[in-house]
């Protein structure tokens, strides 16, 4: 039963705990995005999804649009590959509640793309009893670490990976070794994914408080843009590197530091790194 498209239908009520639980924070966030008259992105399905849950969101605090324009970076990348490679399989690792695949879905005519979901048990429970079904879209319930997932994907077209929100809650030796494992398999494919900046490790490591009431998980693995971008040189498999930069966004102001942020490279240090890596 789909209570998210069920008119009158009770809320379903979602506990999820730890690295999970920021699935629900991300929705929140593009969201009330998506609400605004203004809005950065159009993302009606998140909204639908928050609606059907029955969940104290407040209890995050106030939400940046940081969070929409992330998801904006991963859905260009992503369509630019599938642009090439029509009919891939995008293989969303940890994909929490994002509704990347019906943004992208609606936004590339007569999309024949597939769509692998690889999340934990209790997050897939709520996506198959919150969101719609497609045949093109399949869920596999197991750790992003657990690599059969792999043996799961059809290669034949081409595979593009997404690691959204994910590698920083992983300690180091895992999120590299996840890295170099997808460019093992996947010679063609391309991965892409964010993490927060070394410079902040020492805190990060320790959670960040964003309300009273929440303290996000600690989040072991940073990389800075030049780190990342040595991965060419350090992960076998790995042809190439993008740094890639969010999009713009709303307000001059942040505009302007957003911009300063991508090319003014001693702040390079400083900001979260979005990176696309090109298997070989």
């Amino acid at each position: 039963m789909n209570n998210a498209d069920s008119a009158g239908t009770a809320k379903e009520k979602v506990i999820l705990t730890g690295v999970s639980e920021t699935a629900l924070l991300t929705l929140n966030s593009r969201a009330r995005e998506a609400r605004r008259p203004d809005r950065i992105l159009d993302d009606p399905r998140a909204v639908a999804l928050v609606d059907s849950i029955d969940f104290d969101f407040a209890k995050f605090g106030t939400t940046r649009q940081d969070m929409a324009l992330r998801s904006l970076a991963f859905d260009g990348q992503t369509r630019g590959y599938l642009q090439q490679h029509p009919k891939a399989t995008v293989v969303a690792l940890a994909e929490g509640l994002q509704t990347s695949f019906w943004r992208l879905d609606a936004a590339i005519p007569n999309a024949q793309f597939r769509w692998l979901t690889v999340d934990l048990e209790p997050m897939i429970d709520v996506r198959s009893k919150l969101l719609p079904s497609s045949p093109r879209v399949s869920l596999c319930a197991q750790s992003a670490l657990d690599y059969s997932w792999m043996d799961k994907v059809d290669t034949a077209d081409g595979v593009f990976i997404t690691a959204e929100g994910l590698l920083m809650y992983l300690q180091p030796e895992e999120s590299m070794g996840l890295i170099a494992e997808c460019a093992r398999r996947f010679p063609g494919g391309a991965m892409m994914f964010d993490v927060p900046p070394s410079l902040f490790g020492w805190l990060l490591r320790r959670g960040v408080r964003t309300s009273m009431r929440y303290t996000a998980p600690p989040m072991p693995f940073t990389l800075s843009a030049a780190e990342a971008a040595n991965l060419v040189n350090t992960v076998p498999g790995v042809r190439a590197v993008r740094d890639i930069p969010l999009p713009l966004g709303r307000g001059l102001i942040f505009n302007t530091l957003l911009s300063a942020s991508h090319w003014f490279r001693p702040l390079d240090e400083l900001r979260p790194s979005f990176t696309l890596l090109e298997f070989g």
